[in-house]
């Protein structure tokens, strides 16, 4: 079975790019077939990071969404797609107008939203927006990026998780990695693979003890996202 991986959350900064980077990574490691689809064509973080497995689309052409679809109908693999901020709008009037739920659903396709938040009001706010949307015709899965906040209790409360859990949603917390690693990564464009393993990749940027904090936050998130079973 094919499934679709929206990673999202409509805000800007909140983290998206590096969850659609971190299942990228998954995948590879597993050897598992995937494309990844890097819609965010302000930064193109999926293509600097991941470009040998990245096709880009731009979402304001429907006729171009539709290559997320056409990639997961062609053979069984997961599709991974990197929205931009501000970009469910978008995705949504793609999937109203195409009835895509329903071509998934007929097609034995998988559609999982991936929702990367903060711990402010916006992220419970536009979390709300996609539940009410789309409701049971998707899976959800919900990430506490703790790179940006550390205090979710606003959402633990709201009726919003209520609703997710409600409607199945899964959860899961990403933890930080240390910041001057994460900037040296995005600086070099490499892999998180290469980051940890490869000695030649900017030798200048990586010291030994960036490698190892890359090596053991990577594990640390491997083990939260193997408890998300058919989520991946």
């Amino acid at each position: 079975m094919s499934k679709i991986l929206f990673v999202g959350g409509d805000k800007g900064g909140v983290g998206k790019s590096v969850v659609a980077r971190l299942l990228a990574q998954w995948y590879l490691d597993r050897q598992a077939p995937f494309v990844a689809i890097d819609a965010d064509v302000s930064h193109g973080s999926l293509l600097r990071h991941y470009g040998a497995y990245t096709r880009s689309v731009d979402l304001s052409g429907p006729e171009a969404a539709d290559d997320i679809m056409t990639q997961a109908l062609e053979t069984d693999r997961r599709v991974v797609v990197d929205l931009p901020a501000q970009g469910d709008r978008a995705v949504a009037a793609w999937i109203s107008e195409a009835g895509i739920l329903d071509l998934a659903r007929e097609s034995g396709i998988d559609v999982i939203f991936w929702h990367v938040m903060d711990d402010g009001r916006d992220s419970i706010s536009t979390l709300q927006r996609l539940l009410e949307r789309h409701g049971k015709g998707a899976r959800y899965v919900i990430v506490a990026n703790m790179g940006r906040g550390t205090d979710f209790s606003l959402f633990d409360r709201s009726p919003t998780r209520a609703l997710a859990e409600e409607l199945g949603a899964m959860f899961m917390d990403l933890p930080e990695l240390h910041p001057p690693a994460m900037r040296k990564i995005d600086r070099s464009d490499a892999s998180f693979w290469a980051a940890v393993h490869n000695p030649d990749v900017a030798p200048e940027l990586f010291t030994r003890m960036d490698r190892q904090r890359i090596k053991v936050w990577m594990q640390s998130v491997y083990d939260r996202l193997a408890r998300l079973g058919d989520a991946l």
